[in-house]
């Protein structure tokens, strides 16, 4: 989904998105309850369920980075399964008082370094940002508090 502004190569390098300490446990993504089967047979683990829908289980040990059961030494084993957090990460859909909001992770230097001007008309190319706002709509569990320091890109209307 993240083509045109970030290549397989800087990504698939860095995977910081794949690594989580206790205090980012907010961040591991969510997985659609009607992936939940197919996912669970593909990784031979049972998800964790959170809200309505679910997540990878995954045991923290102080500030020791776990990373996804899904990871490999090449990348995501999840395919076209993979989480649609994972998909548009470093961007989330976020709630901030009684709006929806787009926003950035500074985590993801590769993307968060970009001109923010390019950021926003990289929302508006082939329909992203309504494919966002869509699946919090269908998906509300994904919906994350905002957090300071996250660029707000745009602002659902």
């Amino acid at each position: 989904m993240l083509r045109n502004i970030l290549s397989e190569n800087q990504c698939g390098k860095c995977r910081v998105c794949c690594g989580f300490v206790e205090s980012d446990k907010w961040e591991i993504p969510l997985i659609f309850r009607e992936f939940k089967e197919e996912i669970e047979q593909k990784l031979g683990i049972s998800l964790k369920k959170q809200g309505n829908e679910y997540v990878m289980p995954m045991e923290f040990d102080g500030e020791n980075v776990v990373f996804c059961p899904a990871l490999s030494e090449n990348g995501c084993t999840l395919g076209e399964l993979k989480p649609f957090d994972c998909a548009i990460w470093p961007f989330r859909v976020n709630s901030l008082k009684d709006l929806l909001v787009i926003t950035v992770s500074p985590v993801c230097k590769s993307v968060s370094d970009l001109p923010l001007s390019r950021l926003c008309e990289f929302l508006r190319e082939d329909g992203f940002a309504e494919k966002l706002f869509a699946a919090a709509e269908c998906h509300p569990d994904m919906i994350k508090p905002y957090i300071g320091g996250y660029p707000i890109l745009l602002v659902k209307e």
